[in-house]
């Protein structure tokens, strides 16, 4: 599946996500859209008596990622096409009928959306080579915080919210923005999400 690319992404988009030591899933076939707030690095001003002003800055608030989407199942029982969200917030079930009792669970979770003019690409974490191009934001080490679904216009949708500090507790990334142009290398693959390894 390939992304327009005529000066600008549109159309279409790859959306992955892992469970840390999980198996990536593909979610972009029911998801219609995808918002990615990259956590401010904003300041503070403080005035002096003369009249200067000294900028204090303040840490990098969190990312947070809002996918609409129209899920069909509680959550993804098998395989690797993501086919609900409540596992994501909730204990993962493994067999049919699903049954997700909300519990006190909080697992980490990585998410990949990737814009791509790569016609056979498929998922969100694998390589594209030279001659396309494309453009990646992954988070990793982040918890999905909100999953709520609206039946008000006579459509089940769902809004599903992830969230991650921009750094983990020894200071590393947590989000990457990744490229690469149609004239430059190959963007390389996402490494299988472990503890060890972000991307």
């Amino acid at each position: 599946m390939s992304s327009q690319f005529d000066g600008a992404w549109s159309e279409t988009a790859l959306v992955g996500i892992a469970a840390q030591s999980g198996s990536d899933m593909a979610f972009q076939a029911i998801t219609e859209t995808v918002d990615i707030d990259i956590g401010d690095k904003d300041f503070d001003v403080i005035a002096t008596l003369g009249g200067g002003r000294l900028v204090k800055f303040t840490p990098q608030e969190p990312t947070t990622i809002t996918l609409e989407a129209y899920p069909v199942e509680a959550g993804t029982d098998s395989g690797t096409t993501g086919l609900g969200f409540f596992d994501l917030i909730n204990t993962t079930s493994a067999s049919q009928p699903q049954d997700l009792d909300v519990d006190r669970t909080r697992s980490k979770y990585r998410i990949a959306i990737m814009w791509t003019n790569l016609s056979t690409a498929t998922t969100a974490n694998e390589a594209i080579g030279t001659n396309n191009a494309a453009l990646r934001v992954v988070a990793a080490d982040g918890y999905f915080t909100s999953v709520k679904p609206s039946f008000t216009d006579g459509v089940l949708k769902f809004t599903v919210t992830y969230k991650v500090p921009p750094f983990d507790s020894s200071g590393t990334a947590n989000v990457a923005i990744q490229s690469t142009d149609i004239a430059g290398a190959t963007l390389t693959a996402l490494a299988s999400y472990t503890s060890a390894a972000k991307w």
